[in-house]
């Protein structure tokens, strides 16, 4: 039997990057996935590739800056799966730019989708989590929010907001059977990386002691780790998937 067989698991931002290896791995070690996105054509070509691929995956639409949205996502789970499994906050935004030269709009969706929306995603599915008595979440946060990153002060805070959430959600829930951690990627080989200038990029490889980006499919086995049995006794932890950019504790 597969590790995830028969478990249930919502992946946000699964359409691309990141969140899209996450579900394919998942989807792999036997659960049923749930992708979660705002991109309806993106979400339901991946899901469909899934079930192609004789795995169990339905697409459902959630806008994470809109707070009708995600309650609106999080009934229709609960009424078509019951408590998930597994919860991965997987989507996120940024665009490299002084901050002197950001707005308040700019700043309000770069917190809404990075870190508010997150936070009302699991508050949406939380209590049924705990009235069954286990669960896993796990969120997807950078090591722009560990460390800082240049040109994305405002995206570093909103994910340096999401470890800080990770960490006091895994003291309340843990009596409750529920772990909470984070993996924070290094840059990865992603769209939302793809809009980076070149010199930046060539300054990140630089830096990098492996020498190379990482792919979505490392960052997705480092999510499964944390939401496998094998981790069970782990919450409230904090793991770089960097190539070795960042190494302070």
């Amino acid at each position: 039997m597969k590790p995830f067989t028969d478990r249930t698991v919502v992946v946000t931002g699964a359409a691309s990057g990141i969140g899209r290896a996450t579900a394919q791995a998942f989807a792999a070690a036997g659960a049923r996935v749930v992708v979660a996105d705002i991109d309806a054509a993106r979400g339901e070509e991946t899901a469909a590739a899934l079930r192609s691929a004789g795995h169990a995956a339905e697409y459902r639409a959630v806008d994470l800056t809109d707070r009708a949205s995600i309650e609106d996502f999080a009934a229709d789970l609960l009424a078509r799966h019951g408590a998930p499994d597994v919860v991965v906050n997987g989507a996120g935004w940024g665009k490299t730019a002084p901050f002197w030269e950001g707005t308040p709009d700019f700043w309000d969706k770069l917190v809404q989708l990075n870190f508010v929306g997150p936070m009302q995603l699991v508050k949406a599915l939380l209590p049924a989590m705990i009235e069954r008595g286990r669960g896993r979440i796990v969120n997807i946060a950078s090591d722009a929010g560990r460390v800082g990153s240049l040109g994305e002060t405002v995206y570093s805070g909103a994910k340096g907001g999401l470890i800080a959430f990770t960490k006091s959600l895994a003291r309340e829930t843990a009596r409750h059977g529920i772990t909470v951690n984070c993996v924070c990627p290094g840059p990865t080989d992603t769209p939302l990386l793809a809009a980076v200038p070149e010199k930046v990029l060539d300054a990140f490889r630089k830096a990098i002691p492996m020498r190379r980006f990482a792919q979505p499919a490392e960052v997705a086995g480092a999510v499964l780790y944390f939401a496998g049995d094998g981790a069970g006794y782990v919450t409230g932890q904090v793991l770089s998937v960097s190539g070795g950019l960042t190494m302070a504790g």
